[in-house]
């Protein structure tokens, strides 16, 4: 899909009316024009953490700012806009202020004076002062306006695009309310373990009330921020802007400065998409090299099926035979390992058969009532007893064995169990210390170190994915999709409510397997979800799983320069509201499993779970390299 960019930001028209310098500060705090407050201020930024950043209460006359909120309430429709990144609610053509015609402000005289203000050349100075950023432009104008409601949040990114020096959150909630903190949307803040990889959990947060102001500066590889899901019903309304390197004909104007700084400081989309941080995140997309007799065993598998084709139709489609022939592709022996799990309307001859068409067809099924009755009772037994008697680690450190925490937080978070030590893994920064370590995943040796008493769960999680490591289940598999796997890559994963997610990505191929023969350009995908309780399918808790169409590169003009693509904003990457694109969408389920074969061209995200889903999102997900047998190319 093409990403969902707003207005970039405008230069302004030299011949406007501008306010008088007396006026300007006039509307602003008489303290930020005092030297002592600014001079508290600046050493303040300079000895802020995680990185240089700053609030100021009371910013703007509080009449103004009351008429501005007022004209924003009365004269402006929002729309919920939902992708990967975020949920908020933006204001339709006029998502961009500084792209308003100005001639016409019978409508929003007040917010037109605000914005006035704000980017004039009095408080840039302040605000380039107090933050030894250098000079601020006044002719790039970047704001916008958006409301956070109930769900709404905005996940980590570090607001690096284009020319953006400052970026700043003038706050409008309920002037006549307190925002309390436990009503979420906070601003928060995160600390890097090295540049470009932050840490997992803020260490820094600031509540919004009205006519404060937050800003920072734009430090690439270091300004990570988000701002938490509002978790009641209320609205906490905002203005948000930039401001950028100045341009040519201003104060402060270096030749070749914007163009210097948008080559050197590549935004983190555009890093996670370039796979320059991969050796930074964890889990891994390592997917381990099958053993030759197994493959070798699936080829004959599928030759036999081919075999059993009458001669005249292997030239031309037909409907796939059934595994379960007078061949006995599937031996008396193999049927009874896969029906102590799988149910058997999916092992019969016409429930193969049936599985075999469908995925022919779409190259994607949705198999529900996967697990027979009594492995879906006792998975789900257990599963809700996790969710209704033990407490959920939220924070990176309290995370204990055979659980990990999914780094980077600008990419992904969630728990998972991998098969591999946990050694370290409770503090991120020693992580990185192991970064070359090669460890293939043992999940029989991990679950023989699990008690019964404390991981009943984990011990029956960890035997589903011994069941679907298996020979067996790969042969089947196999047979269902007629294509041979060649490797494998298996994670137990919990989504938490108001804390995981994972942001789009394309899936990668595996280089070692390039040149085999009959080796497809696309990876075989399996997701059984195993989410024990309702409320999903609407999608308002996310929770989803979606694939879509990666259209991008298709609509992007070969002229544009990078300067260009780069001033696309840092916290929309990918938009799925788009019917066109989305290709699979599926609710959180129980007892659910997917399978997607996808290519390159295909992005798939986890969509972020609110604080109002009922438990965690559960899944196990796997991934395979796979190959045409020889014969059916």
């Amino acid at each position: 899909m093409k990403r969902k960019a707003p207005s970039n930001p405008v230069i302004l028209p030299q011949k406007q009316a501008i306010l008088e310098e007396d006026k300007v500060k006039c509307l602003f705090n008489e303290k930020i024009w005092n030297p002592e407050f600014r001079d508290g201020l600046k050493q303040e930024i300079a000895e802020s953490k995680p990185y240089n950043w700053g609030t100021i209460r009371d910013l703007v006359d509080d009449e103004l700012l009351r008429a501005v909120r007022k004209e924003i309430e009365t004269e402006i429709h929002f729309t919920k806009k939902e992708t990967d990144i975020y949920k908020v609610n933006q204001s339709g053509d006029l998502a961009n202020l500084a792209g308003l015609d100005w001639n016409d402000l019978s409508r929003l005289p007040n917010l037109y004076k605000l914005r006035q203000i704000l980017y004039s050349e009095v408080y840039r100075d302040f605000i380039a002062y107090v933050t030894g950023s250098g000079k601020l432009s006044g002719q790039k104008a970047d704001m916008s306006i958006n409301t956070y409601t109930k769900g709404c949040h905005l996940l980590t990114h570090d607001d690096v695009i284009g020319s953006r020096r400052i970026s700043f959150i003038l706050y409008l909630p309920d002037p006549d309310r307190t925002w309390k903190s436990h009503y979420g949307g906070g601003l928060r803040l995160f600390d890097s373990i090295i540049p470009n990889v932050p840490y997992s959990d803020p260490c820094a947060k600031l509540v919004p009330q009205f006519n404060q102001i937050a800003f920072f500066r734009v430090q690439p590889g270091f300004s990570f921020h988000d701002v938490e899901e509002v978790k009641v019903d209320k609205h906490r309304l905002s203005i948000q802007g930039w401001y950028h390197i100045p341009q040519k004909g201003e104060d402060g104007y270096i030749p070749g400065e914007e163009e210097a700084w948008v080559r050197t400081n590549t935004s983190t989309l555009a890093q996670l998409e370039s796979n320059v941080l991969q050796d930074y995140e964890f889990p891994k997309f390592e997917r381990d090299i099958l053993p030759y007799h197994q493959v070798k065993h699936f080829e004959k598998v599928l030759d036999f099926k081919k075999s059993d084709q009458d001669p005249e139709d292997q030239n031309r489609e037909v409907t796939p035979v059934s595994a379960i022939s007078d061949d006995n592709h599937l031996s008396e022996q193999e049927l009874e390992y896969l029906t102590q799990y799988i149910s058997s309307e999916h092992l019969s001859k016409h429930g193969i058969a049936k599985l075999q068409n469908k995925f022919l067809e779409d190259s994607a099924l949705q198999i529900d009532s996967f697990l027979n009755e009594a492995k879906s009772e006792l998975a789900k037994k257990l599963i809700k007893k996790e969710e209704l008697e033990k407490e959920c680690p939220y924070e990176a450190k309290d995370v204990q064995s055979p659980w990990k925490t999914a780094i980077p937080p600008h990419k992904w978070r969630y728990l998972y169990i991998d098969g591999k030590s946990h050694e370290n893994f409770r503090n991120e920064a020693d992580i990185l210390a192991n970064l070359n370590r090669e460890e293939l995943p043992n999940f029989e040796l991990l679950k023989q170190t699990l008690s019964d008493s404390a991981n009943g769960t984990e011990k029956e999680l960890i035997d589903l994915v011994e069941f679907f490591k298996s020979t067996i289940f790969k042969k089947y598999l196999a047979l269902v999709t007629s294509l041979c796997p060649l490797s494998e890559q298996i994670l137990i994963r919990r989504f938490r409510p108001g804390q995981d997610f994972t942001l789009a990505t394309k899936c990668q191929l595996n280089e070692l397997l390039k040149n085999v023969d009959g080796f497809v350009d696309s990876v075989l995908e399996g997701t059984l979800c195993l989410t024990p309780f309702d409320g999903w399918e609407s999608g308002e808790v996310g929770g989803y799983e979606l694939y879509m169409a990666d259209n991008e590169e298709e609509h992007e003009e070969e002229t544009k320069t990078q300067l260009d693509k780069d001033v696309e904003d840092a916290a929309v990457y990918r938009a799925d509201d788009n019917g066109d694109s989305v290709l699979i969408n599926s609710p959180a389920r129980w007892n659910t499993f997917n399978l997607v074969l996808r290519d390159e061209s295909v992005l798939e995200f986890v969509k972020y779970v609110s604080w109002s889903a009922k438990s965690s999102r559960w899944d196990i997900k796997m991934q395979w390299d796979v190959k045409l047998n020889e014969t059916d190319q």
